[in-house]
């Protein structure tokens, strides 16, 4: 539809000036993660522990994803978040309240119900070592 609109436009109007309202796609914001701590376990060979901030602005959703095979505990700092993993329930955890998902799950749902205000999880991880923390799930 883009091509057809600059295709009719006047030569004297640049095509990226004139995209019709329509076609224009609004991004979903998403969320960030900072590490704040991360060290191999001494006394658990192969495992890491890594301790991370999670912000996620007015709106913002993760995409599905895995987090391969770590354990992760989640605390809400701030706000509201919705979660659901594969085959459980969907669920609102508010400030205070907390989460853990076991190892391989499959994270379909990650998002902050409010559309003002932001939310922040406190996440920790036990992976194994030198594994990616997040995995988004393939386009579809």
């Amino acid at each position: 539809m883009v091509a057809t609109a600059a295709a009719c436009a006047p030569a004297a109007e640049h095509a990226e000036d004139k995209v019709p309202a329509a076609v224009m796609v609004s991004k979903q914001p998403s969320e960030t993660l900072s590490t704040l701590f991360e060290e191999a376990l001494p006394n658990v060979r192969g495992k890491t522990f890594t301790s991370a901030i999670v912000d996620f602005p007015p709106a913002a959703r993760a995409v599905p994803h895995r987090h391969g095979n770590a354990f992760v505990y989640a605390y809400v700092l701030e706000g509201n978040v919705r979660s659901q993993l594969e085959g459980g329930p969907m669920r609102t955890y508010h400030q205070g309240e907390n989460w853990v998902e076991p190892p391989g799950a499959h994270h379909i749902l990650t998002e902050n119900t409010s559309q003002s205000e932001s939310a922040k999880l406190l996440v920790i991880f036990i992976s194994n070592t030198g594994d990616e923390l997040k995995v988004a799930d393939p386009p579809r």
